[in-house]
């Protein structure tokens, strides 16, 4: 039976303890040798890799051994993501398609199969991690009751989608007689900017008078061209009731006509998303994100919990630089087209650090290059002490945040003459922060989690205990559930940043139910069916990141650093190896020097491959090359590893290694040198939440290889747009490299044709330029359903205010204050980095 087909009967079970059970009749002996295996090891948590790997060791007869993978106990194996074993039970959770979970426990000595609510299945697990079991007084957060009655989507194909789905819903519920269009008739009427009013003025005083007046200024716009600005006309339309807003000419202004008298005799869900992306709403932004040194240079480097998590912030950094510049053209341009003199305003909020080593985090603010209207505000962190002067780690901000985020409220509501129009947060403390402003200043909140620490940490939330005097994980993950509930909506890079993929479970779906043992349990967190939920991808600087072929951009003055860079001999911290083949393509990766970004694998694959290592040389670009000069645990490991590596595989002459490069413009060059070659780029994470680094190199021409498991299998269209690897099956991946390079000696068109249709697939839907589109368009159609209907969810954040009273602020209690006098480095050797899986 195919995976497919396996599938769909595990989704048409009616009682998954039923199968279970005659499934264990049906094979009672090998069966109960393999649960005897589990239970006899004792108490413990098992990965499904180990359950597969159980059946198979405890089933010698390889036919009986197909029969029961076969079969519907395999089946639930293929779906289970975790297990456990509290002699006589094992317990599975059981995930058939993403967001979908059931729970069974199996007692081993009668063989009996019990199906568990989420409740059960999570005090199960508390009993096996803490040894506390059946406690009756947990506190049990379930926020299912305030969303039973919300649109929700059903399909797992549809997650991410949200505003989509929201649309076609509340349009057919909402607007299903003449009557029912008031509340868009009363979203128009209330419009202002400033005092000054927009859209519709007194002369229009119920909906009975809309329609009429529409059509009469559809009869005199009309007469005009449609280039006729909307000065010539202006009087008339306000005498008719409409006010600036509808467009900066005749045509335009008639478009808005015929969107909305297209809504109001027929509604459409289509039409209405182009009707409300178009009608002014947005001319204010604040973006928060707190941690960190956040500036436009120097940054790069400076310490968080060391060299990795440093370069994840320097590239949030990037894409909030990237995202405003974006936005701001977006706000500009639509402000044109409603015939508006609005100047837009695009506030980035972060913490002012005093000591600012050398950056510009003093500095309260700061304007963001490359833009008019867009700037940094720097707010310090404040206590009953007084100002906090120094660094603090992302991981110890928590007992900061309600203070400053009182500070942010007064601040912004100064610089903008009133609250802003959309808040978005970026991370987990910047979400919390947007919150709090959003539900003390009712506008609309957007967040972006960019990464969701509970899944980078496995079992980080039942053995919380052991991380939390270090990462104060209890503090983290609940300010994401407060956010993520509160939020108007979500955006995302990836669906499987949401929901996972058939194997393996979502970041944000890893939040639906899960229990911190001692302190809380959820049992009904965050629902990926949940129309919040939307994927906008960002795309890369097209100012830095071009293609190859546009000769005249080409940095050609960088040349002669790019040559010694990839081709010189020297030997030293920078750079070691050499290329001695010039004539030879490159294949090329940059990323972080960890173990998920898999750069050591890359190299091993390339060793090991004497086909590939014929066809074309390797260059990464990848941490420190002295293991002195790092302060992180893994990249350590990973340098002498890569050390090693070259050595073993007497790599000389076949691979140049060279560090970390900071030079974004030079980076893009590098991309560029690369495509010159007629080589590639490879990108082998064992998980890859996005990918951005795909998206540049694609946007510089260059053909990629890159990990499925993650954003990148999202990104490119396999063997259209380049090339899927599976980063657990390297020989197979460097094959495939291998393969493309002898096809390309044959097939001269063959790299160009690859190489065109990346720019292809990026142009369609990877660019700043569509994120920034789709990003105002999602605020405006969220911010209309929070107006005419109950999207403002009043019931769940009364919820949220009680749980965030009760609970987080006790938990941020207990995070010690930094001290000025405590040097920065000396906080970091506190915190060394706990490697990726350690509990």
């Amino acid at each position: 039976m195919s995976l497919g087909s396996a599938k769909r009967s595990i989704t048409r079970v009616t009682s998954m303890r039923d199968r279970v059970q005659d499934s264990l009749q049906e094979h009672r002996n090998p069966l109960l040798s393999v649960l005897s295996k589990f239970v006899a090891n004792g108490s413990g948590l098992l990965q499904p890799h180990e359950l597969k790997d159980g059946l198979a060791n405890a089933v010698k007869d390889s036919q009986l051994l197909l029969q029961l993978q076969d079969g519907i106990f395999g089946r639930v194996l293929h779906y289970t993501q975790e297990a456990m074993v509290l002699p006589p039970w094992v317990t599975l959770a059981v995930r058939p398609r993403p967001g979908v979970w059931e729970y069974v426990r199996i007692n081993v000595d009668e063989l009996t199969v019990e199906q568990l609510s989420v409740s059960e299945y999570l005090a199960f697990k508390e009993c096996l991690t803490n040894g506390v079991c059946n406690d009756k007084f947990v506190l049990e957060l379930d926020f299912e009751p305030f969303n039973a009655h919300f649109p929700k989507l059903t399909r797992p194909k549809s997650i991410g989608n949200g505003v989509q789905f929201l649309n076609r819903h509340l349009s057919s519920r909402l607007f299903r007689d003449q009557e029912s269009m008031q509340p868009l008739f009363n979203f128009l009427q209330v419009h202002k900017y400033r005092g000054e009013t927009l859209m519709l003025n007194d002369r229009i005083e119920t909906l009975d008078r809309l329609r009429p007046a529409l059509v009469k200024a559809e009869e005199q716009l009309t007469r005009l061209p449609d280039d006729a600005p909307y000065a010539e006309f202006a009087l008339r339309l306000q005498e008719l009731g409409l006010e600036k807003g509808w467009g900066g000419n005749a045509g335009e202004v008639l478009e808005m006509i015929h969107l909305l008298l297209e809504t109001l005799q027929a509604p459409d869900p289509n039409t209405l998303e182009k009707f409300l992306g178009k009608v002014p709403m947005v001319f204010s932004v604040v973006i928060l994100s707190p941690h960190g040194y956040f500036g436009q240079a120097n940054v790069l480097g400076m310490p968080d919990t060391g060299g990795q998590a440093s370069l994840r912030e320097m590239q949030a950094i990037v894409y909030i630089l990237d995202q405003v510049r974006a936005l701001e053209q977006e706000m500009l341009s639509r402000i044109k087209h409603q015939g508006l003199e609005i100047k837009p305003q695009i506030i980035v909020v972060t913490r002012l650090i005093p000591e600012a080593k050398g950056t510009t985090c003093n500095q309260k603010v700061e304007k963001i290059s490359g833009t008019e209207y867009s700037r940094i505000l720097r707010i310090p962190f404040r206590t009953k002490e007084g100002i906090l002067k120094q660094w603090v780690s992302r991981f110890d901000v928590w007992p900061y945040l309600e203070t400053f985020a009182e500070d942010v409220a007064h601040e912004i509501c100064a610089e903008l003459s009133g609250p802003p129009d959309l808040i978005i947060g970026n991370y987990s403390d910047g979400n919390l922060v947007a919150s709090l402003l959003a539900y003390k200043l009712g506008i609309t909140q957007c967040n972006i989690a960019h990464a969701l620490e509970k899944t980078k940490y496995p079992d980080s939330d039942i053995y919380w205990r052991k991380f939390d005097d270090k990462y104060h994980f209890s503090c983290q993950f609940t300010a994401d559930l407060i956010a993520m509930n509160h939020a108007d909506f979500i955006i995302t890079s990836t669906y499987q940043e949401i929901a996972g993929s058939d194997d393996s479970v979502g970041q944000y779906e890893s939040h639906a139910a899960f229990t911190l043992p001692g302190l809380y349990r959820v049992v009904d967190g965050i629902d990926v069916f949940d129309p919040k939920f939307n994927i906008v991808s960002p795309g890369a600087d097209m100012t830095i990141y071009f293609p190859f072929t546009e000769k005249e951009r080409r940095l050609t003055s960088l040349h002669g650093q790019l040559e010694q860079l990839v081709y010189g001999t020297e030997q030293n911290d920078v750079h070691v190896g050499t290329i001695s083949d010039r004539s030879k393509p490159l294949i090329f990766s940059m990323a972080r020097l960890d173990r998920v970004k898999n750069i050591s694998g890359l190299v091993e694959w390339f060793a090991k491959n004497p086909r590939l290592r014929k066809l074309v040389s390797l260059v990464v670009v990848a941490g420190d090359i002295d293991p002195a000069k790092s302060r992180d645990r893994e990249e350590i490991d990973e340098i002498h590893k890569m050390h090693g590596l070259m050595e073993e595989y007497n790599l000389k002459g076949d691979f140049r290694w060279i560090c970390a490069q900071k030079n974004r413009v030079r980076n893009g060059e590098l991309y560029r040198f690369i495509a010159d070659s007629r080589g590639a780029f490879v990108q082998p994470a064992i998980y890859e939440a996005f990918g951005l680094t795909v998206v540049e190199a694609m946007t510089c021409g260059l053909p990629c290889f890159a990990t499925c498991k993650g954003g990148p299998a999202e990104i490119i269209v396999n063997g259209v747009s380049g090339f899927h690897i599976d980063p657990h099956h390297g020989e197979a991946a460097s094959n495939i490299m291998a393969d493309f390079f002898e096809k390309c000696l044959a097939d001269k068109d063959y790299w160009n044709n690859i190489s065109a249709a990346g720019l292809e697939r990026i142009y369609e839907r990877y660019t700043w330029k569509i994120y920034a589109e789709r990003l105002m368009t999602l605020a405006g159609v969220y911010g209309f359903w929070k107006y005419v209907s109950k999207l403002e969810r009043r019931e769940t954040r009364r919820y949220l205010e009680m749980f965030y009273i009760l609970k987080f602020r006790e938990l941020a209690k207990r995070v010690p204050l930094s001290s000025d006098k405590e040097d920065v480095d000396e906080k970091i050797s506190k915190k060394t980095h706990v490697k990726e899986g350690q509990a």
